[in-house]
């Protein structure tokens, strides 16, 4: 009987040591066997990225005063973050990392962004109150995202529970952008104007972290025929929106915010009725 060479062992820590470009997810091929892929899908990458710097770019310009510019990079933010997504679906291309991926840069765009933007814009002439508010959407915005990604297949994909992390920023950085084309300055408001923001603020987080439904919109078919006219209401929507930037998006996402709590009250006083 020969002895024949041992085979080297497998060093269990092998793929945990891989670089990030290297990352392995398991699937299953035609024929139902486990494969593993490595590696990480470019393009919807790309955009998560963006989203991500815009968020990033925002925090710098709030805290070096250029308040606008902060606000506008977060709409800016919003529009890559829709892209990530719809890319992925329409190319094939979803995967666990971007998911992940998606959130952390949600965190930063939708967050962090807004929080720091409303404390240097106002809230920080509240000293301690200022900064527990900011605080306060901050925490509201990382449970959101934390609970919508355990929630993913479990419940209806036509409603939110909760005010997306998205929409919670577009109220904020709407106000400040919209208060900023008057001239107003947030740290030189009077104390109660400073505090109704201030409220506002901790509304737009607790909204994120209520059980209220918001309509998701992603049921909305934007693959198939739709009749001439809806490309014409299109044109316009986006005409309104351009005549007045500021104004009209704090409307729109103000409407958003508040059409969940309405329905909420609508339904339970028909209940009460019945």
């Amino acid at each position: 009987m020969t002895d024949q060479p041992e085979e080297p062992k497998k060093d269990p820590l092998a793929d945990s040591l891989l670089p990030i470009d290297e990352h392995i997810e398991e699937g299953h091929d035609a024929e139902g066997r486990k494969v593993r892929h490595r590696g990480v899908y470019l393009l919807p990458n790309l955009f998560t990225t963006a989203n991500l710097f815009a968020g990033f770019y925002s925090i710098i310009s709030a805290m070096n005063g250029r308040f606008e510019v902060a606000a506008v990079t977060i709409f800016v933010a919003m529009v890559l973050d829709s892209l990530d997504g719809r890319v992925a679906r329409l190319t094939n291309t979803q995967s666990a990392f971007g998911a992940e991926y998606d959130s952390l840069s949600d965190m930063v765009a939708f967050g962090l962004a807004p929080a720091v933007l409303a404390y240097e814009w106002a809230l920080s002439g509240l000293v301690n109150v200022g900064l527990t508010v900011a605080f306060i959407y901050v925490a509201c915005a990382a449970l959101r995202l934390a609970r919508f990604n355990t929630q993913i297949g479990k419940v209806d994909k036509r409603f939110f529970i909760g005010l997306a992390s998205p929409a919670a920023a577009g109220v904020v950085a709407g106000t400040v952008w919209t208060l900023r084309d008057f001239g107003v300055e947030g740290v030189h408001m009077p104390i109660p104007l400073v505090m109704l923001f201030a409220l506002m603020v901790a509304a737009a987080g607790l909204l994120m972290v209520s059980n209220i439904k918001y309509y998701s919109f992603k049921d909305l078919d934007l693959k198939g025929r739709v009749p001439f006219v809806a490309i014409l209401i299109v044109v316009l929507v986006f005409a309104v929106i351009f005549s007045d930037p500021p104004r009209v998006l704090l409307l729109i996402f103000l409407a958003y915010a508040l059409s969940g709590p309405v329905q909420f009250l609508m339904r339970r006083r028909k209940k009460a009725v019945l």
